[in-house]
């Protein structure tokens, strides 16, 4: 080793799992659920006893979530396994959607099928009068980085939160402009992406995943 890297300061390689809760009886009905306060049901529930079997074996170091019902009961089954406690945040709610809120998908579309299909091009709106994305990403993603920061140079972050608080968040940290956060997709229920931290800043190493993670070999060589 050279005096040079010697005296270079250790990397930091923190990882961030951003985590989806289980299902709820508006999942399965497509409703837009946004900030109402709806709980798991017995499926949802088995979803994040297992995943948070999966995700204990990650050895993470602190846990943060959404204070919606939902949210909160999917962190606890980690928290029960990981003997870790839960930071409850209201800044890690799913996007408030006003009107929009209770409605079906189809119903959606009816009633505001140009906002929805505005909002699908890409276009800053306020679904039924709510929240813009990038409102949403204000509040979360600085929460999801201030907790980060607290842990060690090797230490993981699980981030309990919603759909579209996770899509817009992971949107933010990766740099990317707005309009393309919709590129990233979305989470099935108790499914979680994987944010690591690399020289360039932050970089998506999973997404939607309900596995543990593989390592990735001869990435870019």
């Amino acid at each position: 080793m050279s005096a040079t890297d010697a005296a270079a300061p250790a990397r930091s390689s923190r990882k961030i799992v951003l985590w989806r809760h289980g299902q709820t009886s508006w999942n399965l009905e497509r409703r837009f659920q946004g900030s109402t306060d709806i709980e798991l049901t017995e499926a949802g529930l088995a979803q994040a006893r297992r995943s948070a079997r999966l995700l204990a074996s990650l050895k993470p170091d602190a846990i943060v979530a959404s204070d919606l019902k939902r949210a909160a009961a999917t962190a606890a089954e980690l928290a029960a396994v990981t003997g870790l406690a839960v930071t409850h945040t209201e800044a890690l709610r799913e996007t408030y959607a006003g009107e929009w809120q209770g409605l079906t998908h189809e119903e959606i579309v009816e009633k505001y099928g140009e906002q929805y299909a505005a909002w699908k091009r890409g276009e800053p709106v306020r679904r039924g009068g709510g929240e813009l994305e990038t409102e949403v990403a204000d509040r979360a993603a600085p929460v999801v980085l201030d907790h980060t920061e607290r842990l060690p140079a090797t230490g993981t972050l699980v981030v309990v939160s919603h759909g579209g608080t996770i899509r817009t968040t992971i949107g933010r940290l990766l740099g990317l402009e707005a309009h393309a956060w919709e590129s990233l997709g979305g989470l099935s229920n108790c499914c979680w992406s994987v944010l690591g931290e690399g020289a360039r800043g932050w970089r998506l190493l999973e997404h939607n995943a309900g596995t543990l993670p593989e390592p990735v070999l001869g990435d870019d060589d």
